[in-house]
C-alpha cells in the first residue's frame, strides 16, 4: 500500500457514465454533470475542450484531458462552433440529436466511426466517493492534459477495441479500462520535468520518506512514533524527522493525524451504525475523547456533528438526482 494507491482508491469507474461518440462537424457537446472528473481522450479526429472561464484546449488524435468539475465544459469542433450544443449527462442523448448516443458502456452511434472526416471521443465521468479521494482531487488542476504516451497507448487499443463491439460484462471491462487509463495519465502528468506533481508523489521514491509513508499508509492504527519510524527506516531519528519535513512540509505525526481523520471521516459516513469509540479505534485511538478532541481540531467540528452534516448533504443529493431521473 502507497499514498496514491490510498488516495486513488476512492476514485473509481464503477457504474460511472462511459460514453463513446463519433461525431461530424460542426458538433458541440455540452457535458452538464458536474463530475469530480471527467476523462475525455480523442481516438480519432481533434475537437476542443472549453472549460467554463478556462481557455480553451485542443485535443488531437489520441490525446487525453482530464476536466475536474464541477464546473461544465463543452467538446466542439472549432471554438465558436456554429453547432447548437447539445446537453449530455447521465441521459445524453438520443439518437436523433445529432446522430450520437451515450449510453453506459457502449455505443450505437448514427455516424459511423469509419466515415472520413469524423471524430470519435471516448469520456469516462467518475463518481467521487469520500474524503480520502478529494485529497487526489485536491492535487490536480482544473484542465489537466497528457499528450500520446507509450504507457497509456495500450489501455487506448483495448478501449478503441472494446467500445467497437456490444457484449456481456462489457461495463465491468470498460470500467476497469477506465481505472487503467486514468491511473496511466495521472502517472504521466506527475512525471513530467516541468509537472506540479503533489509533494507526496515525489515523497513516495525517496528511499527514507518513501518507506515512513509506506508504513504510515499500511498500519494507520498502529501506535507509531518519529522513533519507531526511523528504525522502521534504517535512519535516525533526527534525520526522518527533517527529511520528512522537508519534502512534505510538515512532521511525520502530524501527517499521520490528518491522514487519520481523513480515513475516520470517510468512516463515519461509511458505516452508520458504527460508535464513534468503534470509529476512533479503527483510525488508532483507545480513548474516544481524545479521538473527538483531534477531530475538531482537525476539522473543525465534532466527529458527530460531520457525520449528520455528511449524511444530510447526502440525502439531498439522492433526493436531487432522483428528482431529476424522474424529469427525463
Amino acid at each position: 500500500m502507497d499514498a496514491f494507491d490510498d488516495l486513488f482508491r476512492g476514485v473509481r469507474a464503477h457504474g460511472s457514465l462511459f460514453g463513446s461518440t463519433t461525431l461530424r462537424a460542426p458538433f458541440s457537446l455540452d457535458f452538464v454533470d458536474g463530475a469530480p472528473l471527467t476523462m475525455c481522450t480523442v481516438l480519432r479526429g481533434s475537437g476542443w475542450i472549453v472549460p467554463e472561464n478556462r481557455p480553451p484546449e485542443l485535443l488531437r488524435s489520441r490525446e487525453t484531458i482530464l476536466v475536474r468539475g464541477p464546473a461544465r465544459f463543452t467538446f466542439v469542433d472549432e471554438v465558436g462552433t456554429r453547432a447548437e450544443p447539445i446537453a449530455c449527462g447521465v441521459d445524453c442523448a438520443d439518437p436523433e440529436q445529432g446522430g450520437t448516443r451515450h449510453r453506459f458502456g457502449w455505443n450505437d452511434c448514427g455516424v459511423s466511426a469509419d466515415e472520413a472526416d469524423t471524430t470519435t471521443l471516448i469520456t469516462g465521468a467518475y463518481p467521487l466517493r469520500g474524503e480520502i479521494s478529494q485529497r487526489l482531487l485536491d492535487a490536480l488542476p482544473v484542465v489537466l492534459r497528457v499528450d500520446d504516451g507509450p504507457e497509456c497507448d495500450p489501455v487506448l487499443d483495448h478501449i478503441a477495441a472494446e467500445v467497437a463491439i456490444d457484449a456481456p460484462g462489457q461495463q465491468v471491462v470498460l470500467d476497469r479500462l477506465l481505472d487503467w487509463m486514468l491511473v496511466c495519465t495521472l502517472r504521466e502528468w506527475f512525471d513530467r520535468p516541468d509537472g506540479e506533481a503533489p509533494a507526496w508523489w515525489a515523497a513516495q521514491r525517496d528511499p527514507v520518506v518513501g518507506e515512513a509513508l509506506r508504513l504510515l499508509h499500511a498500519q494507520p492504527a498502529a501506535p507509531w512514533t518519529v522513533a519507531a519510524l526511523a528504525r522502521q527506516a534504517g535512519v535516525s531519528r533526527s534525520t526522518l524527522a527533517k527529511r520528512f519535513a522537508d519534502v512534505l512540509g510538515e512532521p511525520p505525526l502530524t501527517y499521520l493525524a490528518g491522514w487519520r481523520m481523513t480515513l475516520a471521516a470517510d468512516l463515519l459516513v461509511e458505516q452508520p451504525a458504527a460508535t464513534v469509540a468503534e470509529i476512533a479505534r479503527t483510525v488508532g485511538y483507545s480513548d474516544p475523547f481524545g479521538f473527538s478532541a483531534a477531530f475538531k481540531r482537525i476539522r473543525g467540528v465534532n466527529p458527530s456533528e460531520f457525520r449528520r452534516a455528511a449524511t444530510a448533504t447526502a440525502a439531498t443529493g439522492f433526493a436531487l438526482a432522483g428528482s431529476a431521473a424522474r424529469t427525463v
